[in-house]
């Protein structure tokens, strides 16, 4: 196992937690009502792609340190996971400059395709909004040097993460035909 890197302060961590994960949600909400006006030279949407790359990448960095945690290659996991969280930061930088500069696009697909994108969309909306506090308790945890909790939580944040990282590659591929 790995020494703990922080101390152990959980009300402190909760604030901060829920602080960081409110004032994201709140940013998101607020950022993607609004939209700039301003010609960059390049097409926005060139950001939509680069979140569909950054969201691969965090997926098979979830993957890669669930397989290492598996084999017991603790240090490996937590690199693994310290560039899933940090490509994650780098992710909501990129989604608030495209929704800004880009503004919303109606998807045009019909029929059963249609439902598909929805669900997907839907699904990976909701739970993309929920993740964060979750990453960071999970995180928290494993920093602290509670491992069992760390464990306990990563059952639940693992798939759900990575569930958020795939279907938002998916809503790229399934709503980049209908950019203008």
């Amino acid at each position: 196992m790995l020494n703990p890197v922080l101390r152990k302060n959980d009300k402190t961590a909760r604030l901060f937690i829920f602080t960081v994960s409110f004032v994201v949600f709140a940013a998101v909400v607020i950022l993607s009502r609004v939209k700039l006006e301003v010609d960059l030279g390049f097409d926005v949407h060139i950001f939509a792609l680069i979140n569909a790359v950054i969201n691969s990448a965090v997926s098979i960095l979830l993957i890669t340190a669930y397989s290492a945690v598996r084999r017991k290659q603790y240090v490996a996991h937590r690199n693994l996971m310290y560039g899933a969280i940090l490509l994650s930061v780098l992710f909501l930088v990129s989604y608030i400059a495209h929704h800004l500069l880009a503004g919303d696009t109606k998807f045009g697909g019909e029929g059963a395709i249609r439902y598909f994108y929805y669900f997907i969309l839907i699904t990976h909306i909701f739970l993309a909004a929920i993740i964060l506090p979750f990453i960071l308790f999970t995180a928290y945890r494993a920093l602290t040097g509670e491992f069992a909790r760390h464990t306990k939580i990563a059952r639940y944040t693992f798939p759900l993460w990575l569930y958020v990282s795939i279907t938002g590659v998916l809503v790229y591929l399934l709503i980049s035909p209908y950019y203008s």
